[in-house]
């Protein structure tokens, strides 16, 4: 696999609901929707294209987390809603959305591991993209599940990363504006360690 650059990829972030965060249980949904927010902020540093997709927002899974609407006014309003099609890959508007950023690599989060994340990736790489799959950005309601889904996707040729390593290939050299930005940005969310006494 080739290093991810801004210009040859695109972020594709799937079902980021305030509904569906609450199945979230193997890592908290507060950092996983962080980490969303980070990869976003990435993305609109480099003006890279991003495809944001939700499903059945008028039933319990809800509407997009406003923080992801915030960063993305733009991909929010041009958003895939998809009816309940449970692999995202599977609705032709979404993929027609992943086709039109013209970009091989995408680097994907899902806010399930084991539901939202798991198809799509892997059917993307069944097509021949690129994909790193961003798994502190996600979570599944039971570890066994989270295991289970990263096996299957890892077996299937996805890569799986995390927010930082992710922001860092991007970035490159922290000296640049967007990687001056960007790093303050991850500074400024980790979480504080305890010092020992």
């Amino acid at each position: 696999m080739k290093q991810f650059k801004p210009e040859t990829c695109a972020l594709v972030l799937i079902d980021y609901q305030v509904g569906t965060l609450q199945l979230i249980k193997t890592i908290s949904s507060d950092l996983a929707l962080r980490n969303a927010a980070i990869l976003a902020k990435a993305a609109k540093a480099y003006d890279m294209p991003v495809v944001l997709t939700t499903s059945q927002e008028d039933q319990i899974q809800g509407p997009l987390s406003p923080s992801l609407q915030n960063v993305l006014p733009e991909a929010f309003k041009s958003r895939v809603k998809r009816v309940g099609i449970v692999n995202a890959w599977t609705d032709p508007k979404f993929v027609a959305a992943v086709k039109a950023t013209g970009c091989k690599q995408l680097i994907m989060g899902g806010v399930t591991t084991d539901i939202c994340l798991i198809f799509p990736s892997m059917s993307a790489v069944q097509e021949g993209f690129e994909v790193q799959a961003v798994m502190d950005a996600s979570g599944s309601s039971y570890e066994i599940q989270e295991e289970m889904a990263r096996r299957r996707m890892e077996h299937a040729g996805v890569v799986l990363t995390t927010t930082n390593t992710m922001v860092a290939e991007l970035v490159q050299d922290w000296s640049t504006p967007q990687g001056s930005d960007l790093v303050k940005l991850l500074v400024a969310t980790a979480p504080m360690m305890q010092l020992a006494d």
